[in-house]
C-alpha cells in the first residue's frame, strides 16, 4: 500500500470532482481534466477531497500512489494551472510566434517549428529571448517545454542554446594553447 497513495487530495476552492467507475473528472475555473485510472484503484469524493483506494494486491501499490498524484496535479492544474519558462542565449537566437506555430532561429539554415498542442498557451517575451509555456495539464506543459529546448539545449562551452530559466548550467574550459 503507497504511503501516498493513503493521503486525501484536497479540492481548491472552486474545484468540483466526479468520479464515474474508473474515470475521475476535475472542473475549475482553468477547465476541465479527466483520468481514468487502472484495474483495482478506486476513488470516492468526500468532504471536500477526493480518496483513492487500492485493492489488497502488492502489484496495485505502485498504482495507487501514481493514481493519487495525478489527481492532485490536476486539482492544481485546473485552480492554478502550470508553467514552464525558457531562455534563449545566443547571437541571433530569438523565438517568434506565427499563429498555433513557434518558430525558433536557433542559428540552424532554417527555423526550428514547433507546433502548439490544443490546451496550451504560449508566449514569447524580451525580443524573443524568453518563452513561456503555461496551461492546465503538468504532463503537456512539461513535455512541451522539454520539446522546444530539445531545439537546441544549452552547451557547456559558450551556455548558448535554449535552457530553464533558473536552470545552472554547468560551464567547461576550452582548450588552452600551450
Amino acid at each position: 500500500m503507497s504511503r501516498i497513495g493513503k493521503e486525501p487530495v484536497k479540492l481548491a476552492e472552486g474545484v468540483t470532482a466526479a468520479v464515474d467507475g474508473a474515470k475521475v473528472t476535475v472542473k475549475g475555473k482553468l477547465g476541465e481534466l479527466s483520468y481514468t485510472m487502472h484495474d483495482g484503484i478506486t476513488a470516492k469524493v468526500e468532504d471536500g477531497a477526493v480518496r483513492v483506494f487500492c485493492a489488497d494486491d502488492a502489484e496495485l501499490g505502485k498504482f495507487h500512489g501514481l493514481a493519487r498524484a495525478l489527481i492532485n496535479n490536476m486539482v492544481v492544474g485546473v485552480s492554478a494551472g502550470y508553467k514552464k519558462q525558457l531562455s534563449i542565449e545566443g547571437t541571433g537566437f530569438k523565438a517568434v510566434l506565427k499563429g498555433s506555430e513557434l518558430a525558433l532561429s536557433l542559428g540552424f539554415a532554417s527555423p526550428k517549428v514547433f507546433s502548439i498542442p490544443a490546451g496550451l498557451k504560449v508566449t514569447v517575451e524580451n525580443d524573443g529571448l524568453q518563452v513561456t509555456v503555461s496551461g492546465i495539464d503538468k504532463q503537456l506543459v512539461g513535455e512541451s517545454a522539454a520539446r522546444i529546448r530539445a531545439y537546441y539545449p544549452a552547451e557547456p562551452y559558450k551556455g548558448k542554446g535554449i535552457k530553464y530559466v533558473g536552470e545552472h548550467i554547468r560551464r567547461k574550459q576550452g582548450k588552452k594553447v600551450a
